[in-house]
């Protein structure tokens, strides 16, 4: 795909998430807004006051003014506190009036991405608090795929609604995920050179990926089978992207561990790749 081509594909992917999202919970009962997702601290109401927090800010919204309380257990840094601001001042909001304001947000952030004149390259900031930076606005889009199909997913099961397991925003987070694998093995588990790690991901979007570490202790990934490698993880989809997004400890998740123990447990511990 051209540039154009592939911006259009990330904004597609967004379009379709967060639609779903609204779909999503225009039935559920007044009850469920309260049920606890795996973000920690976070409930339903909370996960979706984070997209409209994350899509007004994209939008030039002024960030709301609000003190956060002091016994709040999830907040342990500046980037959980910068990300929390604005759900804790939606929490006492209605599950009518934070529906209302996501559909409003949606409306104007399509609007936003229609008519923006970005090129794919041209640096545009990505508001995270203290790891707020500039990347290119194609990388911009990729990220919001991501983040609203991973928090989709968050509420897809609190609610156990399961879907779009294989949606286009699912193809991306996939992508993005087995990119950050060669640092994740390499360097944040510290596998050592010559060693080589397998990846077979069954479910929804399968694949099957190999992590070579070279010589200088550098990683990377290939589509090639690896008979015999060092360590083979084999689990489903959902049970990857929960272990990659934080969702579920390495300890308690489903994979299987074939090879070396130690540093299949090492590689687990390391595989998360956000905030």
């Amino acid at each position: 795909m051209t540039d154009n081509q592939t911006v259009q594909a990330y904004t597609d992917a967004w379009t379709q998430s967060i639609e779903s999202i609204s779909e999503l919970l225009a039935p559920i009962p007044t009850d469920a807004w309260n049920r606890a997702t795996e973000c920690p601290g976070w409930s339903v109401r909370d996960v979706v006051s984070h997209i409209i927090g994350v899509e007004s800010e994209l939008l030039g919204d002024p960030r709301p003014i609000h003190a956060l309380p002091r016994d709040l257990r999830h907040v342990t840094n500046e980037f959980t506190r910068y990300m929390e601001l604005p759900v804790d001042k939606r929490r006492c909001h209605t599950p009518v009036e934070v529906t209302s304001e996501l559909e409003y947000t949606v409306i104007r952030r399509s609007r936003a991405l229609r008519n923006a004149r970005h090129e794919p390259q041209d640096l545009v900031r990505w508001p995270a608090g203290p790891l707020a930076r500039e990347v290119p606005y194609a990388t911009l889009l990729r990220l919001r795929a991501f983040d609203v199909w991973v928090h989709e997913q968050d509420l897809r099961r609190a609610l156990q609604e399961p879907g779009n397991l294989d949606s286009p925003a699912a193809v991306v987070t996939r992508d993005l995920l087995i990119a950050s694998l060669p640092r994740q093995v390499a360097k944040e588990a510290g596998a050592p050179a010559g060693t080589t790690v397998a990846f077979d991901v069954a479910g929804a979007l399968p694949f099957q990926r190999t992590v070579r570490v070279d010589a200088d202790g550098r990683g990377s990934v290939d589509e090639s089978v690896v008979l015999a490698p060092d360590v083979r993880l084999s689990m489903d989809w959902q049970t990857f992207v929960r272990l990659c997004c934080g969702r579920v400890r390495p300890e308690t998740a489903l994979v299987n561990v074939i090879g070396d123990q130690e540093l299949g447990a090492r590689v687990l511990a390391h595989l998360r790749s956000t905030p």
